[in-house]
């Protein structure tokens, strides 16, 4: 119960004197204790801004709350701060994503059937009606943005996750590495320096043996090439896209091993979830439960098919 009563006291607190900054203390101060660890200073002081920004704050107060509240060390804490922000925030967005890209796939075949007859009206009756394929592609556009709000599935409503998933990771990122390198709180530095587990006991401190940011890069890598081996063909720009990310999957290699455990942590923690909520959605009871559209390209053995798809790729190549 005593924990309890602390943690309400400390959230009623001013944010000011929660944060318990040293004398001298500030944004430029906390980005030279970290050193190289994250980019400390940009342009009019980006990094600063955001840093002291209310919700890298309400970040750090979740972070204290939920430790002081669970009793739980603050690894297996920072764990299950990915688990739950994906779960209860994200899950829900990813199976919104699943159920408009459904409808967008079965879209298809009739805004096909919608471009050739306006190709052959064009062909047929172009001169009689002055119709030109610019005109024809204009129409095709109107039309196609009518089955949008007719079926509730424009495209922008898919990038929904991303704008939210984002923000929210980077804010956590920060939160933590405010309270890794003291600029959160001193005493909760202090239980950081000591609150790891196995190979990581410091979470103040980048993983010097890599096998954090190295299996982060893995999972990562492991969500995209899952992406990739969809049974239906990749457009170009999501070709690109997808090369793009295994790219930053990588650089996410290095960044991951210069920055503070705890940060290598929740990112790592954050991509097993993404991982699993990646699988969870293939499975067709899930997307039942989901009301999820049955598609085409949908399959009643999802894990058997990536298992098999992943090894005719990658071990049955000539």
């Amino acid at each position: 119960m005593w924990r309890w009563r602390r943690v309400g006291q400390e959230l009623q607190r001013p944010l000011r004197e929660r944060l318990l900054l040293p004398p001298g203390w500030g944004p430029r101060a906390g980005a030279a204790a970290a050193g190289a660890s994250l980019p400390s200073a940009s342009p009019g002081g980006l990094y600063e801004a955001l840093a002291e920004s209310a919700p890298v704050h309400w970040a750090e107060s979740g972070l204290v709350a939920l430790q002081a509240g669970t009793g739980l060390p603050w690894w297996l804490s920072i764990v299950c701060a990915g688990a739950v922000l994906r779960t209860g925030l994200t899950l829900p967005l990813a199976a919104h994503q699943g159920h408009v890209l459904a409808k967008l796939e079965n879209l298809q075949p009739e805004i096909e059937n919608l471009a050739k007859h306006l190709r052959y009206e064009v062909s047929i009756r172009g001169k009689q009606l002055g119709w030109s394929e610019k005109v024809a592609r204009k129409n095709l556009g109107r039309i196609v943005s009518e089955l949008y709000v007719r079926d509730n599935c424009h495209p922008f409503k898919a990038s929904l996750l991303m704008w939210i998933q984002i923000p929210v990771w980077v804010f956590v990122s920060i939160a933590l590495r405010n309270c890794s390198v003291g600029a959160a709180d001193s005493e909760v530095q202090e239980q950081l320096s000591t609150g790891g587990t196995l190979w990581f006991t410091d979470l103040t401190v980048p993983d010097s043996t890599w096998i954090l940011p190295v299996s982060l890069g893995l999972f990562n890598l492991l969500i995209v090439e899952i992406f990739a081996l969809r049974k239906f063909e990749l457009s170009r720009f999501q070709k690109y896209a997808t090369n793009f990310i295994r790219g930053l999957s990588v650089l996410m290699v290095p960044i991951a091993a210069t920055v503070p455990s705890s940060m290598a942590l929740y990112w790592l923690s954050s991509s097993f979830m993404g991982l699993s909520h990646n699988l969870l959605l293939r499975s067709p009871t899930f997307r039942r439960l989901c009301r999820i559209p049955r598609t085409k390209s949908d399959s009643d053995t999802p894990y058997r098919d990536i298992v098999s798809a992943f090894y005719t790729k990658y071990f049955l190549k000539k």
